[in-house]
């Protein structure tokens, strides 16, 4: 099968109706949900993941591309990557990701992910810049991110309210010429 959006270990997929069983069951977990910055309450019930990915189908290629994350070796999918409030006068969107396979955590598969997404962001989007907001607490993303190109900006003290108390989120991006550097003569 060939793939439009395609890393070496991964690629990405719409996301169909077919999905709802599993993305309900990934939802159904708080803490991937919270380390993602997602601020949709877990669990959804099956009617509002269906309702969600109608949603998702309807806005999709707008302002807001979303995709399953599956392995090449099996199709299997293992979690979910998007670009949000896709902005085309400016050039920008934000990224969200989650992995919502636990045993996948670590293996390289977001980061892999993101640099499909972003690279099909640059390139087919013709997007300028790609931001995201991470916990600042959430080190295992910020790597992961920063392995994809992305670099701090700032940080938004007591952001959000999570686990009991206030959290700060850092703020990431990776601009065009950041991104096509390494591939221009000399980088």
């Amino acid at each position: 099968m060939s793939h439009i959006i395609q890393g070496e270990r991964i690629f990405l997929r719409p996301l169909e109706a077919t999905d709802a069983e599993l993305y309900r069951r990934w939802r159904a977990d708080a803490l991937p949900m919270a380390l993602a910055g997602w601020r949709d309450p877990a669990p959804m019930s099956l009617a509002a993941v269906q309702a969600r990915i109608e949603r998702l189908a309807k806005d999709q290629g707008d302002y807001l591309y979303n995709f399953v994350i599956c392995l090449l070796a099996d199709e299997r999918p293992i979690g979910e990557v998007m670009l949000a409030d896709v902005d085309r006068r400016n050039g920008s969107a934000e990224v969200g990701i989650f992995i919502g396979e636990p045993e996948e955590w670590g293996k390289g598969y977001g980061t892999e992910a993101l640099r499909a997404l972003v690279d099909f962001g640059f390139g087919e989007l013709r997007l300028e810049r790609i931001w995201l907001e991470v916990w600042t607490e959430n080190a295992r993303a910020r790597r992961a991110y920063e392995k994809a190109g992305f670099v701090h900006e700032g940080t938004i003290r007591n952001d959000r309210y999570e686990f009991g108390r206030l959290t700060s989120g850092d703020i990431m991006s990776v601009l065009r010429d950041e991104w096509l550097a390494p591939l221009l003569p000399g980088g």
